[in-house]
């Protein structure tokens, strides 16, 4: 099993901050958002594990998830719209058979597939229709937005 990591692109917005403040900023962040229930605007959210594509650390990030049935969702790698890719997306496609995910108290190990062509058309369609900001990560890029299907195994 392979993801492939699309080009980068040449615009975007702006980078958010990335190490250990980042790090410790996002363990604050899955504090916070725990102690209100794991919901960001009333919709639960997701916690993804990955292994580090450079460090072989075990590396947790919250994305909102698209759920598609019990056992599947989409995410976006977004990443607010900037040029690149966020660190989660590099991690997962250089060790997808190592991701694991938090949705609503449930863990589980997932199998991730990037979507390509109609089947993401139709997938970013939706995501749109239900979270229109995401539209505007889009417009500040001109890179692909990587749009994921995670699958429990």
């Amino acid at each position: 099993m392979t993801i492939e990591v699309p080009p980068a692109g040449t615009k975007g917005a702006r980078k958010p901050p990335s190490g250990p403040l980042a790090r410790a900023m996002m363990g604050a962040v899955r504090r916070m958002h725990r102690l209100t229930g794991s919901k960001l605007s009333g919709r639960p959210l997701l916690y993804i594990t990955t292994v580090g594509a450079r460090s072989g650390q075990r590396r947790t990030s919250v994305v909102m998830p698209f759920p598609e049935g019990d056992d599947a969702w989409l995410i976006v790698a977004s990443r607010g719209g900037t040029a690149d890719h966020p660190a989660w997306f590099y991690n997962l496609a250089k060790h997808p058979d190592q991701v694991e995910i938090e949705f609503e108290g449930r863990k589980t190990a997932v199998t991730p597939r990037r979507l390509e062509g109609e089947e993401r058309a139709a997938a970013w369609a939706r995501i749109v229709s239900e979270r229109p900001n995401f539209a505007g990560y889009e417009e500040k890029t001109d890179r692909e937005i990587p749009v994921l299907r995670l699958t429990a195994r």
